[in-house]
């Protein structure tokens, strides 16, 4: 087999590379342009020129971004492999009958074997890497607070400061739009920036979810079982909350918010709540659960 002149081989590498500069110039182009929003795949919580919501909130948009441009790349190389072999092996005019049959591509079914292998191996990896790092606790939290999800409310145990909060359900506004709610009376969270937060997440009844939308992050509450949520918020703001686990009728009205404030503010918070004589801790007294069979309670009325 003859082998092509040196001269033809300089010739072909120098168009790839004349090639490649404008496809990476164009991405550097569009790239810059892009939103701090396009940037994180269009994720809640991302302002241009502010920092992250929390320290999590990178990680997890990191991983969403990344698995999407893979999942794009190899969804455009099969189409464009898919268009291409029925645009090159269409049926011809005149020609009748089926075309040369051919099977055991070896070469081929270890690619189409190899590349999803590789894929999954390096999806599980990353998102066990995140997941870790998103899970682990602090080993001294500056915050300690004690989250307890009802139907159809939150209350808020500050264990540090030994003082609560209880909340209601949302209450609709019978002055504003249709629909609308009081947004005042919504159960409100309030964390200190810059401060490592420890929530211990509890449920009275049945199962729900807290979910902190501009967080990117969500965990379950289940009845009987403590979960843990460790971050530090780093901006400064109001973040909306609510259940993410359809847990009745009033479901819908699970709201709550999230208020970042300076360590000042609260610490001025926590001092109001004492003042109003919300001291001490909300226990599992209310804790409906507690009236089933196999607790405390008899199964049969006594005397039957």
């Amino acid at each position: 087999m003859s082998r092509l002149p040196e001269r033809l081989l300089v010739r072909k590498n120098h168009r790839l590379r004349w090639a490649a500069i404008p496809i990476a110039a164009s991405l550097v182009i569009v790239l810059a342009g892009c939103t701090q929003a396009q940037l994180h795949g269009f994720l809640p919580g991302f302002v241009e020129g502010e920092p992250a919501v929390t320290n999590q909130t990178d990680r997890v948009a990191g991983l969403w971004t990344t698995s999407w441009i893979v999942l794009l790349i190899v969804g455009l190389i099969t189409w464009g492999l898919t268009i291409w072999a029925v645009v090159v092996y269409r049926r011809r005019k005149g020609q009748t009958g089926l075309p040369v049959q051919l099977r055991y591509n070896m070469p081929i079914e270890i690619f189409y074997t190899i590349v999803p292998l590789i894929l999954v191996i390096g999806f599980f990896a990353f998102t066990a890497r995140d997941q870790a790092a998103i899970e682990a606790r602090f080993d001294s939290p500056d915050v300690k607070i004690e989250v307890i999800g009802k139907q159809w409310a939150w209350d808020f145990n500050y264990v540090n400061e030994d003082v609560y909060s209880a909340g209601i359900q949302g209450q609709p506004n019978l002055d504003g739009p249709k629909g609308s709610l009081v947004e005042s009376e919504l159960p409100t969270l309030v964390l200190p920036v810059g401060k490592k937060v420890e929530l211990a997440l509890e449920s009275r009844d049945v199962i729900h979810s807290f979910w902190v939308i501009d967080f990117l992050y969500k965990k379950d509450m289940i009845p009987g079982k403590t979960n843990y949520m460790s971050v530090i918020p780093e901006r400064i703001g109001t973040y909306s909350g609510k259940c993410a686990e359809l847990c009745g009728e009033y479901h819908s009205l699970m709201l709550f918010n999230v208020k970042v404030v300076s360590e000042a503010d609260y610490e001025a918070y926590t001092a109001s709540l004492k003042a109003a004589g919300n001291t001490g801790q909300l226990d599992n007294g209310y804790n409906r659960n507690q009236n089933l069979p196999g607790t405390s309670a008899p199964a049969v009325e006594e005397g039957k």
